[in-house]
């Protein structure tokens, strides 16, 4: 078991897991690709650089940094969590156990443009299967998503729901479905219902009746993650306080995922918090378990 997982591999969990690994801590980062900087051709305000640094080599640098330290990198997506007192961090090749987990994930930049998915929210439309399967059992539910966040949300929901159906909007899914959940590949014209949610419409004039939509579109961001623990969240924001605590003890956040400027500075900055606060968290908890 590690001491603390940083969810995301860019400046924000990179920062925390430099702080996390020099005070003596076991840590791991997963992270599976560059997020936001990937894109990011030429950066020039960033201290320290004369001339304008590209993003991906921006945190190629970082990592081989952190891996210097000796934290240990996993490029794996995280598509689950659960907290007992102890933190497990699921990903498709494995599962992960640490004291703290600091979320660093960024925050999702496009939400996808269905008509009615605005109007649904908290009327069929949910964004998290562990918060809300519950409401739709023997419901007929859907999916909305291609990946292995998509997969996992309707292998959570598969048990409770009467049918899961997963809906990829026109792409094609990456994941390998098992038989007993269905797939749509058509893309999706609009959501209907009176008041809440009662069916999916395709291009190709065809419906889908369900009485809930889920959500799940690319990868699980740091706010998807946080409400599946608990974690008081403000649409994709996660609520932290000063110390860049949420409310779930040994839980932080850093980076894109709390808000305000979307900025690298900002980043490690809040990164470096959250390092140094885990580190107290998991001294406090070591020490009243000897």
């Amino acid at each position: 078991m590690a001491d603390v997982i940083m969810i995301g591999s860019g400046p924000a969990g990179i920062s925390a897991a430099l702080y996390a690994a020099r005070a003596g801590l076991e840590t791991i980062v997963i992270g599976r690709d560059n997020g936001a900087l990937d894109k990011a051709d030429k950066i020039e305000n960033y201290y320290g650089f004369a001339e304008p640094v590209n993003g991906k080599q921006l945190v190629a640098q970082g990592i081989e940094q952190a891996k210097r330290l000796g934290v240990q990198m996993i490029t794996r997506e995280v598509t689950g969590m659960s907290y007992d007192g102890e933190y497990l961090v699921k990903t498709k090749a494995g599962e992960f156990r640490a004291k703290a987990v600091i979320m660093a994930t960024g925050s999702p930049r496009k939400k996808p443009a269905i008509n009615g998915l605005d109007d649904y929210e908290g009327k069929g439309v949910s964004y998290c299967a562990t918060c809300d399967a519950f409401f739709y059992r023997g419901k007929d539910v859907a999916v909305l998503g291609c990946c292995d966040y998509a997969l996992s949300e309707a292998l959570e929901l598969a048990p409770i729901a009467n049918s899961v159906t997963i809906v990829t909007n026109g792409e094609h899914p990456i994941s390998s479905i098992p038989s007993h959940i269905k797939v749509v590949q058509t893309k999706i014209v609009e959501l209907s219902g009176a008041g809440s949610l009662d069916g999916v419409v395709f291009e190709d004039g065809t419906r889908l009746d369900v009485s809930g939509l889920f959500v799940a579109v690319g990868v699980a961001g740091s706010s998807d993650l946080a409400r599946k623990l608990g974690a008081q969240t403000e649409g994709s924001k996660i609520v932290v306080d000063e110390n860049m605590s949420t409310n779930i003890p040994g839980l932080y956040a850093a980076g894109d995922c709390t808000g305000g400027l979307l900025q690298i500075a900002k980043a490690v900055y809040e990164g470096a918090k959250a390092g140094i606060e885990a580190v107290k968290y998991v001294r406090s908890v070591t020490s009243s378990q000897k």
